[in-house]
């Protein structure tokens, strides 16, 4: 069974305030043309549909569209929700939907339910695992800590369970949408840390043929079974190096997996370009960045008069501009934002504790932190779920 495996669409996102819808409509054309073209049997959305529980009406028009036209091509889609979506928007209609081979799944309840597909070696049955938020989950799967480890690991409990009572030879796919160890974020993911831990373990997915993973947006390779497509667009200058593709999966009798990238279009290159504001207007080296998207960073010990307007004369889609002198990192003149770069919002709260007391939390007042900004997020969540 062949398998065409993307995830994090985020329909309606814009990059820097440049809206990309239509390059998001070129990659639903590519995808539709990369399933027709390739024999592809399964399509499989591994969550984030949307950018937002409540998505502009361009972005639900185009992903109606995108189901239209994979429903006309008689090639079953499996999908979950993530993060980012709501999974009661995105789930309704999703009985009606199946029908026409469009199969939603955005209910934790149903993590053991697969969607049972056959090929001429029997049947591979689909789980999807939609984003599980812990604290709003924890009791659906009896946990005693909410955590994404002990969460995640009790739905692949009830998916090996299903799995052990099916015929001997069913091979499984398995989509979530998750940090798993080992993968490399981005800056353009939101973070979903519980209890300051974000990453699960790729053990947790132990003992299924192959593990469709969403969440992350570069395209990466865990195990030879556990793969990210990552995001087929770039949405944060931290992608600028990724090759932004699908995985085209290939799924034999015995349960075997062979993957090929497919690479999506690119609406334009990104580039990071730092220097002086003198050395990047007149460096002939930056000639192949002149039509890129471009993020500048000045190093110019004082900041010059218009920058922005002179890097846009000789680079016309400069969308971010960045300064950062040369200063040690004491120096009082360094900018708060460069002196939280790097740290977490639980890190930040322990420096303005050392700051403000003279040292810093001991570890009750850590766990009492940690519990804070766990509650927050977790209220983030139910408000977006209530939307």
């Amino acid at each position: 069974m062949r398998l065409l495996h993307t995830s994090d669409w985020h329909l309606g996102r814009s990059f820097h305030r440049v809206g990309m819808l239509g390059a998001q409509a070129e990659f639903i054309g590519h995808l539709v043309t990369t399933v027709r073209e390739r024999d592809v049997d399964v399509v499989v959305v591994s969550g984030d549909v949307y950018d937002r529980a409540v998505p502009p009406l361009a972005a639900v028009e185009l992903f109606d569209d995108a189901l239209h036209r994979l429903a006309d091509l008689g090639v079953p889609t499996v999908m979950i929700s993530g993060n980012h979506d709501s999974a009661r928007r995105l789930g309704v209609g999703a009985g009606l939907m199946g029908r026409a081979g469009i199969h939603l799944r955005t209910e934790p309840a149903a993590c053991g339910t697969p969607v049972v597909l056959s090929d001429g070696h029997g049947d591979v049955a689909f789980y999807g695992l939609p984003y599980l938020e812990p604290a709003l989950v924890r009791h659906e799967f009896a946990v005693e800590k909410a955590g994404h480890e002990t969460v995640l690991a009790a739905a692949m409990d009830r998916v090996r369970a299903d799995l052990a009572g099916r015929p001997p030879g069913t091979r499984s796919v398995v989509l979530a949408h998750a940090f798993v160890t080992g993968g490399q974020p981005s800056d353009s993911e939101r973070d979903i840390g519980v209890g300051g831990v974000a990453a699960v373990p790729a053990g947790v997915f132990d003992g299924v043929d192959y593990v469709a993973l969403g969440h992350l947006h570069g395209c990466q390779t865990l195990t030879d079974r556990v793969r990210y497509s990552g995001s087929p667009l770039p949405y944060s200058f931290s992608e600028a190096g990724h090759r932004k593709t699908m995985w085209l999966v290939d799924l034999a009798a015995d349960g075997a997996v062979t993957a090929e990238r497919v690479d999506c279009p690119v609406p334009r290159a990104l580039a990071r370009l730092r220097g002086t504001l003198e050395d990047l207007l007149a460096d002939p080296a930056l000639a192949r960045h002149e039509d890129a998207w471009v993020e500048a960073t000045l190093t110019d010990p004082v900041r010059p008069a218009d920058p922005m307007a002179r890097l846009t004369e000789r680079f016309p889609h400069t969308l971010s501009l960045v300064f950062d002198p040369a200063r040690t990192a004491d120096d009082p003149e360094v900018s708060y934002a460069r002196r939280l770069a790097g740290r977490d919002d639980q890190q930040i709260a322990e420096d303005f504790v050392a700051h403000v007391r003279g040292t810093g939390p001991d570890p009750h007042e850590r766990t009492v932190l940690r519990d804070a900004f766990d509650a927050v997020r977790a209220d983030d969540a139910e408000r977006e779920v209530a939307r």
